[in-house]
């Protein structure tokens, strides 16, 4: 009976089970998108799987297409609150432009919103994803908006940078509790109000209450019974005894003259009492605290009334970033189950591919490099040292030692110098 039991809870569970949105980016995406018209420089989105991929269909997503540009597209759904059930938002991201400056997050907002206005500015429920710019920004944002306000985690949550997809699951329970997933491994978790400000404290320092004034919070003290001996006070630098005045000082021209200074080894410091346990030491005093009258309990801060529209509303400086696998459910376990079959092959296909890539560019250099060398060793070989006239060992082939080998288009100049060396050193021989 107990096990009957079980298995009818795992149906209804199963059957309770909504995905409020997926997209997977096929070739008819952009009919279910929508371009803001808010500004008409906007950036573009195209369909693609990148340079690597696993699955040149099922890997393709939307790219950004345009260098330092603003982007805003949404894509709408039927509308749903969250209230009593988990919420899971999972996307995408595969930075493979290695992005120095720009987003990768989602918005999610109420179902109102208009799409051919959707700007910056454009209230949302909930901001969540990476965000790049530079080495100081690498941060997952998780922001939630409550009573107007957007607001900020207070925990630093660091996200993927380099090129490959990575996989970015916010989960959002009835209970004010959360969890941040990156490739389906938790890096961060706990309590709503503890980790966002949606709450004034539950407790304040009571303005009220005032430090006594005759409260020590002095451990120590100077002891009054210490005394300064008489022979303490030295000086820190003497005269050095070793110096001796020059035998040029001349006292009327240079001054009275007076020895360089050295350390004083005798010199202690600054005189100081030791210290002692103060007996009226009463310890650091805390303030009290009282309860804040502005604190209320808010037992459904996790909860919208609606949800109804999801949005890229990002800017880049280098485009390239392609977002894929959108999913929207209160079903944990479905985010999951697509992590397994959607993002986790394209993880270990694109790397396979991206490996092999980056290996075949590895040894296209090479036999580049290996080619440039020998082309430049062969040149080196065919030049060759050519002799006080200007001749070279190819100008000299076939000629007998002894034999004449000044070249038949030697300048008229040239020849004659040539000639005249040779009976000069004829002269020579025989003197």
């Amino acid at each position: 009976m107990k096990l009957l039991l079980c298995v009818v809870c795992a149906l209804v569970s199963l059957s309770s089970a909504t995905v409020f949105f997926q997209e997977q980016f096929d070739d008819d995406w952009a009919e279910r998108w929508v371009n803001s018209e808010h500004k008409d420089d906007l950036g573009k989105f195209k369909l693609s799987a990148g340079k690597f991929y696993n699955d040149a269909e099922k890997d393709k997503g939307i790219q950004t297409s345009q260098d330092a540009k603003f982007y805003a597209l949404s894509s709408k759904f039927d509308s749903f609150s969250n209230e009593g059930k988990d919420l899971v938002i999972q996307f995408a991201v595969k930075h493979e432009q290695k992005i120095d400056c720009g987003g990768g997050y989602v918005k999610v907002f109420p179902g109102d919103l208009d799409q051919t206005d959707m700007h910056g500015d454009s209230p949302y429920n909930i901001m969540f994803g990476p965000d790049i710019c530079g080495p100081g920004t690498k941060k997952v944002h998780v922001i939630f908006n409550y009573k107007g306000k957007n607001l900020l985690t207070k925990k630093d949550i660091r996200c993927k940078d380099d090129e490959f997809t990575h996989l970015y699951t916010l989960i959002v329970r009835p209970d004010n509790t959360y969890e941040v997933r990156i490739d389906n491994k938790e890096v961060q978790k706990g309590n709503l109000e503890d980790d966002w400000d949606f709450l004034p404290p539950k407790k304040i320092k009571d303005p009220e209450a005032k430090k006594p004034e005759d409260w020590d919070e002095r451990e120590k003290i100077d002891d009054p019974d210490d005394t300064k001996p008489d022979d303490y006070d030295k000086p820190e630098f003497i005269p050095d005894p070793d110096a001796e005045k020059p035998e040029d000082w001349d006292d009327e021209m240079d001054g009275e003259w007076e020895p360089p200074t050295i350390n004083n080894p005798e010199y202690q410091g600054e005189w100081k009492p030791k210290q002692i346990d103060n007996p009226d030491y009463k310890g650091k005093w805390v303030h009290p605290e009282i309860d804040n009258p502005e604190y209320e309990a808010d037992e459904s801060l996790y909860s919208y009334k609606d949800f109804g529209v999801i949005g890229f509303d990002l800017w880049q400086v280098k485009s390239g970033t392609i977002f894929d696998n959108v999913l929207i459910t209160d079903d944990v376990a479905e985010a999951e189950k697509q992590a397994d079959e959607l993002w986790k092959p394209t993880k270990d296909g694109e790397k396979k591919m991206k490996d092999k890539q980056d290996e075949d560019e590895r040894k296209k250099r090479e036999e580049e490099e290996k080619k440039r060398k020998e082309e430049e060793g062969e040149e080196g070989d065919e030049e060759e040292e050519e002799d006080e006239f200007g001749m070279n060992m190819d100008d000299l082939e076939g000629y007998e030692e002894g034999d004449d080998v000044l070249p038949d288009e030697m300048p008229e100049g040239d020849a004659e110098d040539a000639e005249e060396a040779e009976e000069e050193t004829q002269k020579k021989d025989e003197l």
